[in-house]
């Protein structure tokens, strides 16, 4: 049958046939393949049943609940166990997004989603009230020294900014075993050697906080050995919050910085790096002890002004306990003022050396019975007010106002060594047993060192404002980057300067006639940030100790105002400056005896500041003012609505 065939195709059929026989299916497909025709439908198995046709897989839905448990967990993870920082950059950024849209949509003269500008600032200045309020803690802090410096802000913004100086609710008690726990590696009796029961030898401590802040606390106890302390203990949340607040602060002012065109950011690390050494009370340990010493080496000071010590055994990181003060706040004018109804030969407690009296036995027997959150263990020590309550410490507001300005000028112009919190509630007054005033100064975490360099260049600067040296003022604020010689000078001096040539303010009030009323405001906040923009025209020049000295400055020219302006403020400063010149040891001997001269005919100038004071002083006395700061207030508020800024000293009043 193969004969015929070639002997390859021969060999193809022969193993065709083998794997057919091993293989029927194979067998029909070959078969098949070679006929080249269909099967026959009979031959054809049944058809199978059609499937229903299966639900679309909802692969969102599986993606929404897997996102849900991730965010719903983290954030239970973030405020379990993290102190919500997490959570509160988030509110920060979204508050953040939602303010810069919405001032880049309406800050215009007539805003498309608002009915005026106003209505803008307001809604705005109340996020952030509520976001700094919400997240607590450094936001507090941050919220408060914007609020120092919140002059250059719409109206509405400083109002909202006043309601920053109201005390921060305290942690509980809780809190603060764990933190000194963490700390000393002990529990609050052992560190402190007190006892919550009333044990015989042992010392006592309030539970119950005396004060309460933005990052601490601050209880009285008394020691085993008889000293009053005040235990200073940072809030348990800051220590994990502060980076992460930080570095939003950071983010959301690169962010305005670019939205709003206003060169800021440059002084921003610079502030977080102050804000950051708040937190380590071993740096504020460090400031007070530096200070302490200062004012005991300084004759003119010393005796006038008392810096509490610290005690280092028992402080950290996160615990500072110093000597306890019984003392009257600055803001207690009446107290301040009230005829002394105490001892005659006797100070204010606790200044005259003696001992202050223990707690009576009948408190420390009670001890154990009361409710943490009520106790009030330290003793009543207000005799000297008399019988009916109404004496005070019988002190000169002159006396008390000249102690203070002279204290922050050493430091400024003598010293290089600035505290920069000196609102009312870190000044206390006390009565020494001859009469005479005493200022105490708490609260040492925020400090600049300045350089001697430039401690010199400003105190020059100082001194050519009262002089009208305009050459000297104009040489060494361009060199910080300013261009605006006679703006840096009228917000240095707190009042208009009245030397240079007027014509930045010139040129900032034109242009304002003739407007409706939100054109007006609109342009008026305009030229506030040209203003802005004239004094940090090189911000990389800027000295970053400027930020905290003008808050020094402003801080002390409202607490003047607020006590009545019974001194010459800017006197008294020009002539720290100028006799810091030659006094300073960075000079030579021969710059120094140049500087004495120029210091002697700089006294003999000063005579005309002295018949402006005494000329307000009168017209204050007559019922025609409120004195010199006052006025000067006023002439403020004038030059600074032209520049489209409205000052509100209530700011500062807190």
């Amino acid at each position: 049958m193969y004969n015929g065939l070639p002997r390859r195709l021969r060999a193809f059929q022969h193993s065709s046939q083998l794997r057919l026989a091993i293989s029927p299916r194979s067998s029909i497909r070959s078969q098949s393949n070679l006929a080249h025709a269909p099967k026959s439908p009979s031959h054809l198995s049944k058809a199978a049943p059609a499937k229903p046709k299966a639900k679309p897989k909802r692969k969102w839905v599986r993606r929404l609940a897997w996102t849900t448990a991730i965010v719903g967990g983290g954030y239970v993870f973030d405020t379990q166990f993290n102190n919500a920082s997490l959570t509160r950059s988030f509110r920060t950024f979204k508050t953040g997004v939602v303010i810069g849209l919405d001032y880049k949509i309406n800050f215009r003269a007539n805003p498309p989603f608002a009915r005026s500008l106003t209505e803008v600032h307001n809604r705005n200045a109340e996020r952030i009230f509520n976001l700094l309020r919400e997240n607590g803690g450094l936001y507090l802090k941050i919220g408060q020294a914007i609020a120092m410096q919140s002059a250059v802000l719409p109206p509405e913004f400083q109002k909202m900014f006043s309601r920053m100086f109201d005390d921060a609710p305290q942690n509980d008690w809780a809190d603060v075993q764990r933190v000194v726990q963490e700390d000393f590696g002990k529990s609050v009796e052992e560190a402190f050697g007190v006892s919550f029961q009333g044990e015989e030898g042992k010392g006592v401590m309030e539970r119950t906080a005396r004060a309460s802040a933005s990052v601490a606390q601050v209880h009285w106890a008394r020691l085993p050995d008889g000293r009053e302390v005040a235990v200073k203990i940072q809030k348990r949340e800051i220590k994990a919050q502060v980076g992460w607040d930080l570095w939003a602060f950071k983010v959301v002012a690169r962010v305005y910085t670019w939205l709003f065109d206003i060169p800021m950011y440059s002084m921003v690390p610079y502030v977080s790096e102050r804000l950051m050494l708040e937190t380590d009370f071993e740096n504020e340990a460090n400031n007070a002890e530096t200070m302490r010493e200062l004012v005991a080496n300084e004759p003119r000071l010393r005796g006038r002004v008392y810096v509490p010590k610290v005690y280092r055994e028992l402080s950290s990181k996160r615990v500072m306990t110093a000597e306890w003060i019984e003392g009257t706040r600055l803001w207690d004018k009446k107290g301040i003022t009230s005829p002394w109804k105490g001892p005659k030969s006797e100070g204010s407690p606790g200044c005259n050396g003696k001992p202050l009296p223990p707690p009576s036995r009948e408190t420390l027997s009670s001890v154990a019975s009361n409710d943490p959150h009520k106790e009030q263990l330290k003793p009543d020590r207000s005799y000297w007010r008399g019988e009916d309550g109404t004496g005070g410490l019988g002190l000169s507001l002159k006396d008390v106002m000249s102690t203070m300005i002279d204290l922050f000028s050493a430091q400024m112009f003598l010293w290089g060594v600035v505290h920069c919190d000196p609102h009312p509630g870190n000044i206390f007054l006390r009565r020494l047993p001859h009469g005479k005033s005493e200022l105490v100064l708490i609260d040492h975490g925020l400090y600049i060192q300045m350089s001697p360099e430039f401690r010199h260049q400003y105190a020059l600067f100082w001194k050519s404002l009262i002089a009208f040296d305009n050459k000297t003022i104009s040489d060494i604020v361009r060199s910080w980057g300013v261009n605006s010689p006679d703006l840096f000078a009228s917000a240095t001096l707190m009042r208009p300067y009245t030397g240079g040539d007027k014509s930045t303010s010139e040129e900032l009030r034109k242009g304002v006639k003739g407007k409706t009323e939100g054109e007006r405001a609109y342009e008026m906040q305009m030229k506030m940030r040209a203003g802005i923009k004239q004094i940090l025209s090189d911000e990389t020049k800027w000295p970053k100790e400027l930020i905290f000295i003008g808050r020094n400055l402003r801080i002390v020219q409202g607490n003047n105002q607020f006590l009545g302006s019974p001194v010459n403020r800017i006197k008294i400063t020009g002539v720290w400056a100028s006799r810091a010149l030659a006094e300073s040891r960075d000079l030579p001997l021969f710059e120094r005896f140049s500087n004495w001269i120029k210091h002697l005919r700089f006294r003999a100038f000063l005579l005309g500041s002295d018949a402006v004071w005494w000329y307000a002083w009168v017209r204050q006395k007559l019922g025609f003012g409120g004195g010199m700061e006052a006025e000067i207030e006023a002439q403020m508020k004038l030059m600074a609505k032209d520049m489209g800024i409205e000052l509100n000293h209530g700011v500062f009043e807190g």
